[in-house]
């Protein structure tokens, strides 16, 4: 796309230029006429208005207008971090307090304002926008890394609401897991830091008629006002009939049997791991969650700490309930969030050798191969663990890894599976009496579901070499050091 020859060609400076941005528009970059599409979906723009994440989740996500009619209180509110707190952002907000009157923070609010770097903090200086948001009131932190991770001063304490510009807000995040974390734009967070409550700066008018945001399937044109060229209408049958007869063909083809074949076993790594199941029965289960943000930074804390705190925003009696060898079996897309590699290295340290899941959230299935942590994706697992032990009333237990009925709304945010603790026992983390082995030599693992339960196989991916190797010696870093050394 860029048209590099070689590592210079390939700087940012020269592949994002003002030229370049001219020719895409001039030239468009265009799917082939006969490219077939699984699905489409239309998105009316005009129909957005603000919406608030949270308390205690990215994914949940509620417009102004309805938590503004709810009167939230806030305690503290916070334009920091690396990603909302560049110059523009800065001056989006800054312009909230020149709109104002009066234009002053009110005593029961702590309103904290860190650039991004120090080149953009400048240039909000220059602008004078930093200046006006100082005058208000605000407490000026350095620039880069603070409350968004956890650090510093103004941290959430247990009981308090706040509202920020960054990109996460896991419970116990930006502080106490007792306290409420929203995410909004930093128009959004001026304007309830001015009033104390979460509220908006009142720009935004609703379009006449939308009383939603317009979005779906399709290319969001009525039918009865579509208009195409019989050249259009041609290549859409010819598409349809394309699919057709792939369909057709794939029903066709047969499916051989897979076979359960012996793979080699690098010297050093283990042929068959077996455990106790502890399942930790929730969907969406963060870095934040597995390791407190709050620790992530402290260069003296030593595997038995790390063990100690393993989970501990998730659930404090993690680490009475587990044991060394346990095998955890957790939801979907585990280990979301932040990209800390202490996720991985504390739940070994907690002398657990195998996370099981429905699916991983991407950068914790690299820092777990990073980090000689082994994991497997069983969805079939998960849902035999749920029938069991869940009740038919889903009984609600984190608001953070739950998702309200609207966001199905989402286009980009599937509602996550099933999740449920019995009536009777609600337990975040419960240890199950089943049995796991793993034949890592013949990919196949056997569940033995408790003293009197079935027990039943299942075949699985083989562990390719290159993985097997890098667990083998203790985490990539030293693998590297290994390849270096010629050892």
């Amino acid at each position: 796309m860029y048209q590099a020859t070689d590592l210079a060609d390939a700087l940012i400076s020269q592949r994002f230029s003002h030229k370049r941005i001219d020719d895409l528009f001039a030239n468009p970059i265009s799917a082939d006429k006969d490219a077939y599409y699984a699905k489409n979906l239309f998105l009316n723009l005009s129909t957005l208005s603000p919406y608030v994440s949270g308390p205690n989740s990215v994914k949940i996500a509620t417009p102004l207008k309805e938590l503004a009619a709810q009167n939230i209180k806030i305690n503290k509110s916070y334009l920091v971090s690396c990603t909302n707190s560049r110059a523009s952002d800065l001056a989006a907000a800054a312009r909230v307090f020149r709109e104002a009157s009066p234009a002053k923070i009110p005593d029961s609010v702590k309103f904290y304002i860190a650039a991004a770097s120090m080149p953009e903090q400048t240039a909000a200086e220059e602008a004078g926008d930093w200046q006006v948001m100082l005058d208000a009131n605000a407490v000026a932190l350095p620039a880069g890394c603070g409350p968004c991770i956890g650090l510093g001063t103004g941290l959430l304490e247990p009981g308090e609401v706040g509202i920020s510009a960054s990109n996460r807000n896991f419970k116990g995040r930006m502080g106490s897991p007792a306290a409420k974390a929203y995410l909004a734009s930093p128009e959004v967070v001026a304007a309830s830091a001015l009033a104390g409550k979460i509220i908006g700066p009142g720009w935004y008018q609703q379009p006449e008629g939308a009383s939603s945001v317009v979005m779906g399937e399709g290319d969001g044109v009525k039918e009865e006002e579509r208009m195409i060229t019989a050249e259009e209408a041609l290549e859409k049958i010819i598409g349809q009939l394309d699919n057709v007869i792939k369909t057709a063909e794939a029903e066709r083809d047969i499916v051989p049997e897979a076979k359960t074949t012996e793979i080699e076993i690098l010297p050093g790594f283990p042929s068959k791991i077996e455990g106790e199941l502890v399942f930790c029965d929730a969907d969406n289960i963060n870095t934040d969650g597995i390791y407190p943000g709050k620790w992530t930074y402290q260069d003296d804390i030593t595997p038995q700490k790390m063990s100690e705190v393993c989970f501990e925003n998730y659930d404090p009696a993690f680490r009475d309930t587990v044991i060394d060898g346990d095998l955890l079996v957790s939801g979907y897309n585990f280990g979301c969030g932040s990209s800390r590699e202490q996720a991985a290295t504390a739940i070994l340290a907690k002398k657990i050798p195998l996370v099981i899941a429905g699916s991983f959230g991407n950068i914790f299935s690299r820092n777990s191969i990073n980090n000689a942590l082994m994991t497997l994706e069983l969805p079939r697992l998960v849902h035999r663990l749920r029938e069991t032990f869940s009740s038919n009333e889903i009984v609600s237990q984190q608001n953070n890894t739950r998702e309200p009925s609207r966001n199905h709304e989402s286009l980009d945010s599937p509602p996550p599976a099933p999740q449920s603790s019995p009536e009777k026992e609600k337990k975040l983390t419960r240890r199950t009496g089943w049995k796991f082995t793993w034949d890592i030599r013949r990919s196949t693992v056997t569940v033995k579901e408790g003293d009197n339960g079935p027990t039943w196989n299942q075949t699985v991916a083989a562990l390719p070499p290159n993985v097997q190797d890098i667990i083998a010696s203790g985490g990539l870093e030293k693998w590297v050091k290994k390849q270096i050394g010629g050892s």
